[in-house]
């Protein structure tokens, strides 16, 4: 399989009147076509922000990619003009962000956000982006496509904003869709539909995705390799059946043991992560996980590591992956 996204030494940084917030701090992963990445980790960890700088919409100021490349079909993203960039996005790159209520113009019509897409990257006349619009609002599952177009989003329930959302996305036939937890703010019955329709339809259409999420149950079902980040950078990186069957980072164990599982007794005691996130302008020349780990060592505190395979196809960034896989009965 080809690569599609090469993201390397990737660092983007926030200036504050507190100090300057590492918010992604050097995180490298790649891409194939067709597949499917989910990038996972707890709130603040970099992960909306990594998405953003690969789209260029990193506000600067305050933000600014200080180092690192964003390769996309070979190209440099961190190379190109804001016009080369507002021609490829929508057009090659595509983004569902988080909340659909805020990314559609409350203002417009839904047809005049679908059709303008169509207008500008494939140069449509009216008459055809209407049709294409109708014919990619019925791809998402919405029907009455004809009046839907002349409705404006408040018109809408939420999934079927997250519909939209999706429509606007394929609308140009991106080569990579970037969903950012894309269905945080809907029911779990309209949550499951969602994810199941990007599936189908990314298959189908043989779109790479990168699913940003929190949710370690939608990545085990939808995910073909993942990323686990912790304080800006990426701690374990694998297939999801091997993170999930034996994950080789603290972190990773921590976040495993603290979600319900169907499969263990009804009263047994969930196991929290001890402590909070680490502050993003402090951070010390040591892991940045150390104060939360049941690992930790001496060497925790003054070297931070990098990461290494522990399987083929499996890395961690931790001094005692051993350790990890002995305590999950993996060890020698």
């Amino acid at each position: 399989m080809a690569i599609l996204l090469e993201v390397t030494d990737l660092h983007t940084h926030f200036s504050t009147p507190f100090g300057t917030v590492k918010a992604v701090n050097g995180i490298t992963y790649t891409v194939n076509e067709g597949e499917t990445v989910a990038i996972v980790g707890e709130s603040g960890c970099g992960k909306s922000v990594g998405a953003l700088s690969i789209m260029g919409l990193i506000a600067d100021p305050p933000g600014k990619i200080e180092n690192g490349h964003i390769r996309f079909m070979g190209e440099d993203l961190l190379t190109l003009t804001d016009e080369q960039l507002r021609r490829l996005r929508g057009r090659r790159l595509a983004m569902i962000f988080q909340e659909p209520m805020t990314s559609l113009n409350p203002l417009l019509t839904i047809g005049r956000q679908l059709c303008e897409s169509l207008q500008t990257h494939l140069g449509y006349t009216r008459t055809e982006a209407v049709n294409r619009a109708a014919e990619l609002l019925a791809m998402v599952g919405i029907a009455d496509g004809g009046r839907r177009l002349k409705q404006y989003p408040h018109h809408l329930s939420g999934g079927m904003r997250q519909r939209i959302m999706i429509a606007l996305a394929l609308a140009c036939e991106p080569k990579l869709i970037i969903a950012d937890e894309p269905t945080t703010a809907l029911d779990v019955t309209i949550q499951a539909q969602i994810l199941e329709l990007m599936k189908a339809l990314t298959r189908r259409l043989n779109v790479a995705l990168i699913l940003i999420t929190h949710n370690l149950g939608v990545v085990a079902r939808y995910a073909d390799r993942v990323n686990v980040m912790y304080a800006g950078k990426i701690v374990e990186t694998g297939t999801a059946r091997q993170v999930y069957a034996l994950p080789s980072h603290p972190y990773t164990l921590g976040l495993m043991r603290s979600v319900p599982r169907v499969d263990q007794a009804r009263l047994q005691r969930l196991i929290p992560i001890p402590g909070q996130p680490p502050d993003l302008t402090r951070l010390g020349r040591g892991c940045s996980y150390g104060p939360r780990c049941d690992f930790k060592t001496d060497r925790c505190d003054d070297e931070s590591p990098s990461l290494v395979e522990t399987a083929a196809g499996q890395c961690s960034a931790c001094w005692n992956t051993k350790a990890v896989a002995d305590s999950l009965g993996g060890g020698s």
